[in-house]
Order: structure tokens, then C-alpha cells, then sequence
């Protein structure tokens, strides 16, 4: 009666859980289908699922049919008796006598920890799969050079994907107690159903893992060559890009697949009948043994191919004075691995040819009677394995390499030089020399004058805070981030037409979660609070009265044409197309609304009422239909989708509203910038009434490996990276397009391959926004960053580390942080005219003085060029640090700056700039005041050094009169108390 009571509960429960999983996977298929159909990327997803699909079955069922096979096949076997045949001699070929309790229960344990271990490497697999922080090292970092530490740093270099030694460390642990603990009390239990289940486990995780890697395969299926090949092995680089992940991918699948196998046949066997009850265990049938000589053969074979891939896997080695192969690598371990796969190969051929021929086993192991050879094979093959990738290698390095390290390693250091400049793009840098010369005069300045007008007074983090307190209008708008560009406006300059202004500009974007609890309703969230609205920009080199952002764009509710926003002049009116301010799209609009509906949206406040509209625009899933509004409702888990009377046939459902998950979704596959930034300008686009849109955001694309030979990643999880896609997103329609930055990346042409028509030629992109892309930052800093020790070309002064460059720090508030690379309008020494440039300076290591700076360029043809002007190491030219420091050592700057600090005010010391002009360098840097409490960021003074003075002045102009006119103004200090503002 219990077993039929027990098939009523369950089966009816299993048949709700089954239904459960295919309405859920129903519905988020239709949804996706539809909301890739909306954005214009349907092939894009659809290719994706394909292939996504077609791994997992293409690796689970095979995996599950061989794991299942095996353990049935065992099921079948593990009774038999040892078989002699008639012609055989029993003095010859005695038969496997019985051995103790104490034996086979260490055996046992032994190989449920082995399975303890293959079941934790591929959960942890997967897990980081959800989770990437996972494989995020802790802040604690142990000593390299312990042995033990060194060992598990092997290890988890040596894993099919390398694992941080702490993870293996602490997935060694867990594995222990996991198969000390539960699995060998589960196993012993019931070992049949606990193996099948395990092996069931195992095979999902390997093909859920397989199918996230979904297009890593296909890149394997498109390759496009580098035209460049590793010095090594003499293969194009597009086979360590492309082909070997995918290998990689093979080894991760056999060599677990099989390894488990073998472990879960072995132990079949050892607990077949009564061992553990008579403690004793009577031998291996020769049945028995042909089957684990087959799965020992496929062990073998995996080992093969691993240590065949482990060769290539030396370009990645960091054992040696750089990043790449060493000379320990490329002397012993290569021919090492190459021995160990071939004889790998070998041995398993040998088990193949011993399980079909062989009528006979003979042990020659007599204590342990296990069965032949097999045991004290396997022991002898993995102690040999043992030292002959960890003991020799390490005597090497310490007693052949380390003590003549130079001479051995200098080929080799000029490898990783070479690779480590190309995969990061460092080679086509443009060195020039610069002399900074202490002429710079007034009538330089003048010559210079857009240069001078361009100077920014106005850091994004205080205008930021400025913009909180007197541009959100309401609660629920926020201004999120504020990004530096460049707009050509109409010149009030006698004499010019237009002028290149560098501005910040910040979207007003609306935040829900602003909004007072009380109001925070379904239909608010959903229906009536659905966009910010319009934008702030102002230029970042004048203030208005009361030390405030002078704004040429600002407010909201505004009656006017320009969409209810404040224009400063007529200039910007007909110079920044203001139409059509509304933000659908933005960065931190993350819940969906539906648009459409009998309840009108909130456009604007306006005085003490507010402005509604209703959403014209192209984006959004049509839900008007009943079957519709029911399967997004169980895809969004909002069942008042159904309940809600407020829908019309014309309801349309915005969903993936913020910009990043937006192009994420699209093309996981790329590596997107974190600073995607606003630009007002006639892209082309219209809404459904034939209006246009001005407001598009612009994210910068990247392709990226880790596979790039000989390239070092310093600190990132990639060593080959290009800009070579920029994605524009419509932030009224949601549209996404991407464009093709870099036509020389090959990994672009092969997802241009796979996709076909995803990827649109730069010049398709409107004019109007290609005059506002510029070189990433993040990018830009990447390079920077590996720039520090990869401009040394010479091996012996890199491997010296002579020449060593850092990253100066400056006085930001009160606090040091590194300098950030900074735009500037400024004139290139070699050039004719100013342009948008992207700036960082350099300092010596362990000196404040500067080296160089690196720019990267940003207009027009010259777009991504990169020039670093180094200066002449004999010359003393003063860094940040140095000048923050006169600054702060100055009397009269340094007291007045103590008497704003006091009476629930303080200081801020903005971004101190290094401003070349001409021969010379000038370094700005503008203060800033706000309160303690309620803080309102006002400009108060700049302050201007160049050479031996410093002049702190309430205006730029006063301050470089001050320096460059002494006739006419002092060269001292010029303080003023901060009230006169």
C-alpha cells in the first residue's frame, strides 16, 4: 500500500515539475523570439540556440550513453569468476588470490575521493559559469615560492582551464571531505544508483559548459589567419585563437568523461557480491580486466591529447623571467610533454591490444594480487608523470636557468616583448621626442587660443554633484554619470563661424527606485513613470555667477520648442539638435513598461502639474493580443499583466531597456566598454509619426582573447584585445547598431563570418555620429598600463627593468589616486591644427618627475592613432606629484585653502592636467567648495604652474596673466576670499 500511495503522490508531482519545465522553456524560447525580432537580431539568437542546442545533445547523450553503458556493462560482469583457459598452466599463470579488509577498504576511499575531486572540478566549472566572481582570488596571498604552493599553482595551470592555486586548494579540500565523508558513505550505500547519478551529474555539467562555450566552437569553424606565426611552433596565430580552445574543450570532455569511467567501473568491481562483508576481495575476472584495460586505453589516449595541447600550452607559461615559454619550458618540458603524449599514446594502444588478444593475466605485483599489471602500471606511470613535469623542471630552473637567467633567458624575453606589443596594439605607437623648453609666452597663448578656451575647469564628479542639487527637478530623475565630448558650435568669436568646444554632457534619466514608497504602485512602475528626460551640457572651461556650471543646455519645463529644455543661446539652438529628449533606454533603466495604454505616461514636471505623452516610438513587443500578454507574463513573472484593464491593441512592452544588458544580450561575444556615453546629434533615425531622434548612445566594442602566444595580460583575464566594433543605441527607439571600427582585427572577420550581416562598415554610420566617436578609455588604459614596462624593446633592459614606468598620482579632494587619462582639445607638436585628444602622463618608477605621455587621437582620419612623446632622461621635468606638492607647500594657497576647510566646508582639489602647448607644459588644476552637508560643488579658483611659478586666481585668464604678463599682474598668488563669488 505505501509503494501505490507513494506512485500517487509522486508521479503526479513529477508530471507537474515536467509540465513546469516546458511551459518555462516554451515561453522564454517565444519570448526571446520575439524580442530578437524587435531589436532586427533574430539570425543572431537563432544561430546562437542552434548551436547551443546542438552541443549539449552533441555532449550529453553521448556522455550519458558511455558512462551508463560502462556501469551497466559492470552491472553484467561484476559476478563473474576468474577464467583460466584449459592450455593454461596454473604455475605459470596463478590465479588472483584474496587480499585484506584493510586493502580494499583504502582502495575504496581512494577512488570515491577520486570521484570526489572529478565531481567538484566540473560543478566548480559550472558554477563559475553563473557566478565569474568565483574565480576572483581573495585579498590574502600566499607565498609562491612555498613548494607546496608552487605545486598547486602547477596544477591549476596544468587543468584543461587553469584554475587559481587557492581554488584548487580549497577544491582539493572540499573533494577530500566530500569523498571521505558523503559520497563513500552514499557509494558503499548503493553504489549503482549513486555512480549512475553522479555520472549523470558529471555529463550535464560538461554539456551545459560545453554549450556556454557555444562560440568558441563556431570560431573554430570560421578562422581567419593573423598572418603571423608563433616562433616556437611555427603556426599561424589563428590556430591558438581559434582552433585550440576548441581542442581544449575535446581534453575537458574525454579525459573527465573517461577518467570517471574507469574510477566508477573499478569501484563496481570491488564492491561486487559480499568484500566488505567477508573482507576480503577474491580478484579481477579476466572479463573484468579486458574492461578496465579498454577504459584505462581511453585514459591513456585522453592523457595523450592533454599533454600533446599542454605543449602549446607552454606559449602561457609564467615560470620564466617574462610571460611565454622559458627556457626550462621550451628545453625540458617541451620534449617532456612530447615524450609523455607518445608514450601515453603508446601505452594505450597496448591496453587495446592486451583487451582483445589476451586469454590471460598474470600479476607480477604479488602483494596486492589486483589483477595484473594494471595497478602497478598506472602507479609507476603517474610517479613517473610526476617527476618528470614537476622535479626536473624545478631542479632546472633552479641549478641550469636561475643562476645565468639573462644568457638563458634572452631570446625568450624578446618574444614576449614582441608578441605582448602586437596582441595589445602597442606597436604601432608613434615615439616622439619632447623637449620641453621654457619659452612659452603670452603671444604663444594666443596663437593657441582654442587650445587655452578648452582648458577644463569642470571635473565630471563635482559637475555631477552640481547637477544632483539643481538639475534633477525631481526625486525620481537622476544623473547617473556625465561623459566629456566635443560639440562644433555656431562662434561668437569675431571672426570664426564655427569652434570646437569640449562639453560634458549628462543624461537625465529617470530612477523608480527614487520614487516615495507610498507611490511605488504596479501601475507607476509599469505604465506611468516610464523615461528620463533631456540632458545637461555645459562647457568645461567657464563658470557662471556663483562659482556655478555655465549651462548651455539645462532645467526642464520649459515653454518652447526645444522639447521643454533651456537653451542658452541661439548658437546652441541651431548648432545641438534638441528634438525628441525622451530616455527609454538609458543606464539605469532596468525595469520594463508597457507603453500604449489607457494610462498616459509622465513627460515632464511643469511648474506644479505635470506634462504627459504617450510613447511614439519604434520599440517594443506588441501584447495586445490575449495569447501574447499570457506568455509574457509568465516569461516577466507579472501576473498583473493579466489582471490589469488598462491595455489597449496597441500595447507594446519594453523590456532589456538598459543599454548594457541590451547589447549584452545581443552579442554576449563581445567585450563592452564600461563608459557608454551620450551624444545629441541627427543620426537618422525617426519615430513612428516620422519624427526625428537626436539622443543616441554610443559603447565601444571590443574583441579579446587569451590565447594570443607570448602576450602578457599583466592583470587582465585577456592578452589580446582590439576596439574593432562601435555600437550606437537609439535611446527613444531602442534600435542597435553595430559597426565595424577595425577592419584589421581578424577576429572580427570571423564573426562577420559567422554572422552574416550583423556587423555594418563604419562609414554606414550617420556622419553627424561619427564625428563624435572617440578612443575608449578602457582601451586606452590597457594599453597604458602594459605600456609601463613594453615600451623597453631591448631584452637585457627589460629583464633589468632599467626603464620602468608608473602611473603618477595626484590630489583628488583631499585624497591621492592615480592619475585618469583625461580629453583635451588641444595642438599636437607636429601638427597644424588642435583636435580631441585622449592624454595620460608618465613617471619614472620610485621618481615623481615625468617621462612622457602617451595621446591618443580622435577626429576624423587621424581617429585612433597613438603618439608617446618621451622626454629626455637628462631633463628634470616636474610630475603631478610634484607640482600637487608645491601647490600645498605654497604659504598663500596652502592658508586659504585651510580657511575654506573650516565652518562645515571643504575643499576639493579637482583632476590636475598636464596641458602640452607648444614646447612647453602647463599644469592646471581648478578648486572646488561645497559643504559638508547638502553638498553643492562651486568652482572657487584655478590654479596655473608652469616652470617655477604657481598663481592661484579666481579666473584661467587672471591666472596665466599672472604668470605670462608679471609686468601687468603679480606672480604671486592671487587670493580672494571665496564670498566675492
Amino acid at each position: 500500500m505505501s509503494k501505490t500511495f507513494g506512485k500517487r503522490i509522486f508521479s503526479p508531482l513529477a508530471i507537474l515539475i515536467g509540465a513546469w519545465i516546458v511551459i518555462e522553456l516554451v515561453t522564454r524560447f517565444i519570448g526571446e523570439w520575439l524580442w530578437f525580432q524587435e531589436v532586427g537580431y533574430l539570425s543572431v539568437f537563432l544561430i546562437r540556440l542552434r548551436t547551443q542546442i546542438g552541443l549539449w545533445a552533441l555532449v550529453f547523450f553521448p556522455s550519458v550513453a558511455f558512462l551508463f553503458g560502462n556501469l551497466a556493462i559492470a552491472q553484467r560482469l561484476k559476478y563473474s569468476k576468474y577464467e583460466l583457459t584449459q592450455t593454461t598452466r596454473r604455475d605459470s599463470y596463478p590465479s588472483p588470490k584474496s587480499f585484506g579488509l584493510r586493502w580494499l577498504l583504502t582502495l575504496i576511499l581512494l577512488l570515491c575521493v577520486l570521484v570526489g575531486l572529478i565531481l567538484g572540478y566540473y560543478l566548480y566549472e559550472l558554477l563559475s559559469i553563473w557566478q565569474p566572481q568565483f574565480r576572483v582570488p581573495p585579498v590574502f596571498q600566499l607565498q609562491s615560492w612555498l613548494p607546496i604552493v608552487h605545486f598547486f599553482q602547477q596544477i591549476g595551470q596544468s587543468l584543461p582551464f587553469p584554475i587559481p592555486y587557492w581554488q584548487v586548494i580549497v577544491i582539493v579540500g572540499l573533494s577530500l571531505a566530500l569523498g571521505l565523508g558523503g559520497l563513500s558513505t552514499a557509494i558503499l550505500a548503493g553504489p549503482y544508483f549513486w555512480l549512475r547519478l553522479i555520472a549523470l551529474v558529471i555529463s550535464l555539467s560538461i554539456a551545459l559548459i560545453t554549450a556556454y562555450r557555444w562560440d568558441t566552437v563556431l570560431k573554430y569553424f570560421y578562422p581567419t589567419s593573423f598572418n603571423e606565426v608563433d616562433p616556437l611552433f611555427e603556426r599561424d596565430i589563428s590556430f591558438y585563437v581559434f582552433s585550440l580552445p576548441v581542442w581544449e574543450l575535446l581534453r575537458f570532455w574525454i579525459l573527465g568523461l573517461s577518467l570517471y569511467g574507469l574510477v566508477a567501473v573499478t569501484l563496481t568491481y570491488l564492491l561486487a557480491g559480499n568484500t566488505l562483508s567477508q573482507g576480503k576481495f577474491p580478484g579481477f575476472s579476466l572479463a573484468q580486466i579486458r574492461h578496465l584495460d579498454i577504459l584505462g586505453s581511453f585514459v591513456c589516449g585522453a592523457v595523450a591529447l592533454h599533454y600533446w595541447l599542454g605543449r602549446y600550452g607552454l606559449l602561457y607559461s609564467t615560470r620564466g623571467a617574462t610571460y611565454g615559454a622559458s627556457f626550462t619550458d621550451v628545453t625540458v618540458d617541451y620534449p617532456v610533454y612530447t615524450a609523455l603524449s607518445l608514450g601515453s599514446a603508446a601505452i594505450s594502444l597496448i591496453l587495446i591490444w592486451q583487451a582483445i588478444f589476451s586469454t590471460n593475466r598474470r600479476s607480477p605485483w604479488r602483494p596486492l594480487r589486483l589483477g595484473g599489471s594494471f595497478i602497478s602500471g598506472a602507479v609507476l606511470y603517474v610517479t613517473v608523470i610526476a617527476i618528470a613535469t614537476y622535479t626536473v623542471p624545478t631542479i632546472v630552473q633552479r641549478l641550469v636557468v636561475e643562476p645565468n637567467e639573462l644568457a638563458r633567458e634572452t631570446p625568450y624575453i624578446q618574444r614576449s616583448i614582441a608578441y605582448t606589443r602586437q596582441a595589445f596594439d602597442l606597436t604601432r605607437i608613434e615615439v616622439e621626442t619632447f623637449n620641453p623648453q621654457p619659452t612659452l609666452t603670452a603671444a604663444d597663448l594666443e596663437e593657441n587660443d582654442l587650445t587655452i578656451r578648452n582648458i577644463r575647469l569642470w571635473d565630471t564628479r563635482p559637475l555631477l554633484e552640481t547637477n544632483r542639487q539643481l538639475q534633477q527637478i525631481r526625486t525620481y530623475y537622476s544623473f547617473p554619470y556625465a561623459d566629456i565630448d566635443r560639440y562644433t558650435l555656431l562662434s561668437t568669436v569675431p571672426g570664426e563661424t564655427t569652434e570646437r568646444r569640449q562639453t560634458i554632457i549628462a543624461a537625465r534619466e529617470l530612477d523608480y527606485n527614487a520614487i516615495p514608497p507610498q507611490a511605488q504602485t504596479w501601475v507607476n512602475q509599469h505604465l506611468v513613470y516610464t523615461h528620463g528626460y533631456g540632458f545637461t551640457l555645459s562647457p568645461v572651461n567657464t563658470v557662471a555667477p556663483g562659482g556655478l556650471p555655465d549651462y548651455f543646455i539645462q532645467n526642464i519645463g520649459v515653454d518652447g520648442e526645444d522639447g521643454a529644455l533651456e537653451i542658452a543661446n541661439e548658437q546652441i539652438r541651431a548648432s545641438v539638435p534638441i528634438g525628441q529628449p525622451r530616455i527609454y533606454y538609458g543606464e539605469i533603466t532596468n525595469n520594463y513598461i508597457m507603453t500604449g495604454t489607457r494610462v498616459q505616461e509622465l513627460d515632464y514636471p511643469s511648474g506644479n502639474e505635470n506634462v504627459y505623452t504617450t510613447y511614439d516610438g519604434r520599440g517594443g513587443i506588441g501584447i495586445g493580443a490575449f495569447w501574447r500578454r499570457l506568455l509574457f507574463a509568465q516569461y516577466l513573472k507579472d501576473w498583473q499583466m493579466l489582471l490589469t484593464q488598462d491595455f489597449t491593441p496597441q500595447t507594446r512592452l519594453l523590456f532589456r531597456r538598459n543599454i548594457r544588458h541590451r547589447v549584452q544580450a545581443i552579442a554576449p561575444f563581445l567585450r563592452y566598454d564600461r563608459d557608454p556615453y551620450l551624444v545629441a546629434a541627427d543620426g537618422g533615425n525617426t519615430t513612428l509619426t516620422g519624427e526625428n531622434t537626436y539622443l543616441y548612445w554610443i559603447i565601444d566594442a571590443y574583441t579579446t582573447s587569451d590565447r594570443y602566444p607570448y602576450s602578457d595580460p599583466v592583470a587582465d583575464d585577456f592578452n589580446y584585445i582590439r576596439n574593432s566594433v562601435k555600437v550606437v543605441i537609439d535611446a527613444y527607439n531602442g534600435s542597435v547598431d553595430f559597426y565595424i571600427a577595425d577592419p584589421t582585427d581578424p577576429i572580427i572577420h570571423t564573426i562577420s563570418a559567422i554572422f552574416p550581416g550583423f556587423l555594418k562598415p563604419l562609414e554606414a554610420m550617420p556622419a553627424a555620429l561619427r564625428s563624435h566617436i572617440r578612443y575608449p578609455i578602457d582601451l586606452f588604459s590597457t594599453q597604458a598600463e602594459h605600456l609601463l614596462a613594453y615600451h623597453m624593446i631591448d631584452a637585457q633592459v627589460f629583464y633589468n627593468r632599467e626603464d620602468l614606468w608608473r602611473i603618477p598620482t595626484e590630489i583628488y579632494g583631499t585624497q591621492p589616486q592615480p592619475v585618469q587619462p583625461y580629453f583635451l582639445i588641444t595642438r599636437i607638436p607636429t601638427e597644424e591644427t588642435e583636435e580631441f585628444i585622449l592624454l595620460i602622463p608618465f613617471n619614472p618608477v620610485l621618481r615623481p618627475n615625468l617621462i612622457g605621455w602617451l595621446a591618443a587621437r580622435s577626429d576624423g582620419e587621424q581617429y585612433g592613432r597613438l603618439l608617446l612623446y618621451e622626454f629626455p632622461k637628462q631633463l628634470l621635468v616636474f610630475g603631478p606629484e610634484q607640482v600637487e606638492a608645491r601647490i600645498n607647500q605654497d604659504p598663500v594657497i596652502s592658508q586659504q585653502i585651510s580657511l575654506w576647510n573650516r565652518q562645515g566646508s571643504r575643499v576639493i582639489q579637482g583632476n590636475l592636467l598636464v596641458i602640452p602647448i607648444e614646447e612647453s607644459l602647463l599644469y592646471v588644476e581648478p578648486l572646488y567648495l561645497e559643504a559638508e552637508e547638502n553638498s553643492l560643488p562651486t568652482f572657487v579658483r584655478v590654479i596655473v604652474a608652469y616652470e617655477n611659478r604657481i598663481v592661484m586666481a579666481e579666473t584661467l585668464q587672471q591666472a596665466l596673466d599672472g604668470i605670462f604678463q608679471p609686468e601687468t599682474t603679480p606672480a604671486t598668488p592671487i587670493i580672494r576670499p571665496v564670498e566675492e563669488n
